[in-house]
């Protein structure tokens, strides 16, 4: 599993993604992640929409396995249900 997270300095909700995301890979042989900083790599909101598919308002914005899954709180509840986040 390869997860993408698109995100910005100073977001709390990027950071606690990016947090989730290191935790899986400590806990879990299978899963991999990039953390793309919009700001470093000059993504715009436009871009960002292209990619997604549909109109952006907030990150992160995160992709598993190449599908949008929404930002920090769908990844939660996705981690949660089928990757034991919380466990």
């Amino acid at each position: 599993m390869f997860v993408v997270i698109f995100g910005r300095p100073g977001c709390p909700f990027c950071v606690r993604a990016k947090e989730h995301a290191e935790t899986l890979t400590e806990k879990r042989d299978d899963f991999k992640f990039r953390y793309v900083d919009i700001h470093a790599e000059g993504i715009s909101k436009a871009d960002l929409e292209k990619t997604v598919g549909k109109p952006v308002e907030t990150v992160p914005q995160i992709f598993i396995d190449e599908k949008h899954i929404g930002g920090c709180t769908e990844f939660e509840a996705y981690a949660k249900e089928n990757l034991g986040l919380f466990d």
